[in-house]
């Protein structure tokens, strides 16, 4: 679930996808408002699939901020409004039958959907740093999703770098005031691009040869070349994978600067930096990863329990 898109599948316990759904959201929900919209989907999703919502076992939701378990809501996620409420996150127990449910952050899904399925298979240490709407990153440590003590861990958005837009994502961070796409679209209009609304704009005039565009982009590239030489510093991965709008739509344009720019800031050899393959699926796929391991065990469980005693 993020602020523009909400993207659903239901897969059987193999991994294949039986049914599936990308939607836009209308905005401006209620917390349950959105939960009743998205019961909806779900029981015509399990209706693709000829089955009904009581058939799924498990259910794993993606959304932005964290999910304090104390007041079941959501921190830290300003997209998602009225979910800081204490009890919110309770909702999405009615989406699917109450089958048991998972709430995870969803740029620490789309981790674990790139080391499942992308350029994390295989690699034991590397970071997912999504840039688009928001910016967060998603730890693998020993092969081994890393949350932090508060499940904080990667908020990278709150990392001091850059000057600071107080007028962008006003609350969000330093780093995500000037680095995300709103940051990006706020410096070209400072710098004299006009009729921008939206980074891909930006970053479209940038190959297209516009000097403003290219100082843009110059930009962003520092600012998350300055925020990777902190996270190198402390985690020294083998690979950062750039995810989100930006980072898999401008990652032509600022892989090559930012790794320049890492040259000069960081102790040893720059860590491998590439573009996720996974697009938008990654948190998706993550949420497969995460609940197909889950829903296996409990259907085994399930077994064992109705079989006749020998």
């Amino acid at each position: 679930m993020g602020r523009e898109f909400v993207r659903l599948a239901l897969t059987d316990l193999v991994g294949d996808i039986a049914a599936r759904r990308d939607e836009h959201r209308r905005g401006g929900e209620t917390p349950d408002e959105l939960v009743a919209w998205l019961g909806g989907l779900a029981r015509g999703l399990a209706e693709e699939a000829g089955v009904t919502v009581g058939d799924i076992t498990l259910t794993v939701y993606g959304t932005p901020g964290i999910h304090d378990k104390e007041t079941s809501s959501l921190q830290l996620a300003p997209n998602l409004p009225g979910w800081e409420r204490p009890g919110a996150v309770e909702l999405l127990a009615g989406v699917a039958a109450d089958a048991p449910y998972f709430v995870e952050n969803d740029v620490d899904l789309a981790a674990v959907g790139e080391g499942a399925y992308g350029l994390g298979q295989g690699i034991d240490h590397f970071a997912l740093v999504w840039i688009g709407t928001g910016i967060g990153m998603g730890v693998v440590i020993d092969g081994k999703l890393y949350r932090g003590a508060q499940g904080a861990a990667g908020e990278i958005s709150y990392m001091p770098v850059g000057e600071g837009d107080p007028l962008v994502n006003r609350g969000r961070g330093m780093l995500e005031s000037v680095a995300s796409a709103d940051g990006v679209v706020a410096l070209a209009g400072r710098l004299g691009m006009r009729g921008v609304s939206s980074a891909k704009e930006v970053f479209d005039a940038a190959r297209d040869g516009d000097d403003v565009a290219a100082k843009v982009v110059a930009a962003e590239a520092d600012h998350i070349a300055h925020a990777l030489a902190g996270v190198i510093a402390v985690l020294d991965p083998e690979l950062v994978v750039l995810g989100g709008g930006i980072g898999v739509q401008a990652g032509d344009l600022l892989i090559g600067p930012v790794t320049e720019c890492l040259r000069d800031l960081v102790a040893l050899r720059v860590p491998m930096i590439k573009t996720s393959t996974l697009g938008s699926d990654a948190v998706l796929l993550g949420a497969m990863a995460v609940g197909l391991a889950t829903a296996r065990d409990l259907v085994f469980e399930r077994a064992v329990a109705q079989a006749p005693p020998a």
